[in-house]
């Protein structure tokens, strides 16, 4: 590898910690809160997206299961076919896609509206059909992926994770989760020996 190459790659590191900055500014604080406080409230919560959007919505699911808020995450494929029945009346999805048209996606967004579910969607497009389906909207900024053709899903990965951590982060404050209820769903690992040893 040529210093070239070693420079671009470094770059990644400025480039998304660009974008993370652009996305705190972006989202409106009043849409957040909204979130928080359906998030904080619904029965249970489902998220979907495709892609590494989808993989990034695996991680959201993930980190409301740890503050004992019952997620899963729903493939658009199954979702259409069957899974969709998780969802009832007053329950959350949240729908994540970047430019706010992925195809799988909106016919999620309109049955979950029918079944009485409050939709969030985060987007970076605040005029795309996901942002229009939905009840409440959190804007993603990206201002390019880190690769050379601006095609792969990196930046728009790692804004997505950060979107996802400061609203576990929000959630976690707004419900009074306590350290010893995770001591008790997560015994394993460094994490679980450092709780349960207290």
């Amino acid at each position: 590898m040529n210093d070239e190459i070693y420079t671009s790659a470094m770059n990644a590191f400025k480039i998304e910690s660009e974008s993370l900055i652009a996305t705190m500014e972006a989202i409106d604080k009043e849409e957040f809160k909204k979130a928080v406080e359906v998030l904080s409230k619904a029965e249970r919560i489902a998220s979907s997206g495709c892609g590494h959007s989808g993989i990034a919505c695996q991680h959201f699911a993930h980190l409301m299961c740890c503050i004992e808020r019952p997620a899963r995450f729903i493939s658009p494929a199954e979702a259409v076919h069957g899974a969709l029945g998780f969802i009832q009346k007053g329950d959350v999805i949240l729908l994540a896609s970047r430019g706010g048209k992925t195809d799988e996606l909106l016919p999620i967004a309109d049955i979950c509206r029918g079944k009485g579910a409050i939709v969030i969607g985060v987007t970076e497009n605040m005029q795309s059909p996901l942002a229009e389906k939905s009840d409440i909207v959190i804007a993603m900024k990206v201002t390019r992926e880190c690769d050379k053709y601006n095609c792969q899903g990196t930046t728009s990965f790692t804004v997505l994770g950060a979107i996802f951590d400061a609203l576990q982060t929000a959630v976690l404050e707004e419900t009074g989760f306590k350290n010893e209820k995770f001591a008790v769903i997560h015994p394993n690992g460094a994490v679980g020996k450092r709780l349960n040893s207290k």
